[in-house]
């Protein structure tokens, strides 16, 4: 235990209006004001460059290699068919897959609980025409979401979707 004097002394020195240093605290604030000055200004949209499909670096564009099944296209369009498949692809990836499954079965993550349809059942296969499937991913359907895709991954999609059957 403290003697009494002891504690009249603890006691007064935190009481004092100088108690608290001023100078780091001081320091600190002048420290934080070009952070918290930084982080209120949004980017100029002029120092943003456009996004371009070959920016993309994620582990499911194979590496710039075209998809599974898919030939490197030739010719002067090789380019711009190359981006075409890596995107159809990422969106199968991103969009599709988690209901439908990476093969197109309705075993995605999601694909049980909302019963998603079996795009590779060969009768179902056989009784949809591409536009049905381009119509049906374009509005939705039941709990499947619409998405607005530009019309050559659209059908990349379809023809992605026509490789499934059977398999």
């Amino acid at each position: 235990m403290l003697p009494f004097r002891a504690v009249k002394e603890t006691t007064a020195r935190a009481a004092r209006p100088g108690g608290v240093r001023p100078i780091p605290l001081l320091l600190a604030s002048l420290l934080a004001l070009p952070v918290v000055a930084a982080c209120d200004q949004a980017p100029s949209a002029d120092s943003l460059p456009e996004w371009k499909p070959s920016d993309h670096h994620s582990l499911d564009d194979n590496g710039g290699a075209p998809a599974s099944g898919q030939q490197a296209p030739a010719g002067k369009n090789a380019a711009a068919a190359t981006d075409t498949a890596q995107l159809v692809e990422i969106t199968w990836r991103q969009q599709c897959s988690q209901c439908h499954g990476a093969m197109g079965r309705g075993d995605g993550p999601n694909g049980p609980m909302l019963h998603t349809r079996d795009l590779a059942d060969p009768e179902w296969q056989a009784k949809t025409s591409d536009a049905d499937i381009a119509a049906t991913i374009r509005a939705g359907k039941d709990k499947m979401p619409k998405f607005d895709l530009p019309d050559p991954v659209m059908q990349g999609l379809v023809a992605r979707i026509r490789q499934l059957k059977g398999s």
